[in-house]
Formats: C-alpha cells, structure tokens, sequence
C-alpha cells in the first residue's frame, strides 16, 4: 500500500480524504493487513484486509450509484500514543450531499481506533464502531449528543 503516515492524525486525514474521493485503494492504506473490526453495520466482525477491502467496495460503489458526495468529520478526538501502540477515541459524522452541494442526510457513529506503528508508519489495527440504543425503541440513534 505504500503509504507513510508518521503522526496517528495523518490516518485519520487519510481516511476522510479517501471515502470523499471514493478511492478504495487509499482508504485500505490507513489499514494494517491484519485488521480486525467490530462493525455496527451488517457485519458482527471483519478479520482481515481482504473481507475488509470487500465491504468498502460495495460502500463506495453504492456512493457512486447514488451520485453523492459524503463528507466525513471526526470530532471529539482523543490520541494516545504508548511507543508503537496508539489508541484513537472520537466521533465520526458522515454527511452525505449531491452534486449541488445540498446535505441529503447525516449520521454520527462512536469510533475506537487502536493502531500500531511499523516500519515508522502508522495504521489501523482494530476498529469498533458503534451507535447508542434507545431504550425505549430499540432503534440506534443517529445523531451526535
């Protein structure tokens, strides 16, 4: 994958940069060979690149059907560096916009990141991401705070 990320925040750019270019081949490059995710959509688990690489096809290509323009904002970010282990804690809104600009719908869900440095570079090594529950419905809940 080739990429260099010196500092756990350049991931992060990386990964907003790729999913509003729609480009798979950067958004894997903030992800360790070896990942393993916990997501809060369809998949209880993803272990491995490969599977992962499948998942974000599919999202990217449903982006691109729809023609939309999806913005990604971190918030409330959180870094821990401990040598060559780091841990990333935050909220991540995804605002999806056509062609004109005009916010079609948003939605923010809870992120951990836990990354691991080799050969100087930073990558995501487990992700978990995960939405409130109402207690009432039992619906997520979608938006920020």
């Amino acid at each position: 994958m080739g990429d260099v990320f010196t500092t756990i925040l350049e991931v992060l750019e990386n990964y907003e940069t790729a999913v509003f270019e729609k480009n798979v081949e950067r958004f894997m490059s903030s992800f360790s060979p070896d990942i393993h995710l916990y997501d809060c959509w369809d998949d209880w688990e993803i272990k491995g690149i490969a599977q992962w690489r499948e998942v974000v096809d599919a999202w990217f290509n449903d982006l691109r059907k729809e023609g939309v323009l999806l913005k990604t904002a971190f918030t409330d970010v959180v870094v821990e560096e401990h040598g060559d282990l780091g841990l990333v804690y935050c909220a991540v809104t995804y605002a999806a916009h056509d062609k004109s600009g005009e916010k079609l719908r948003q939605m923010t869900n809870r992120f951990t990141f836990g990354l691991r440095k080799r050969n100087e570079s930073w990558s995501i090594v487990h992700s978990h991401s995960s939405l409130p529950v109402s207690s009432e419905t039992g619906n997520g809940i979608f938006n920020l705070k």
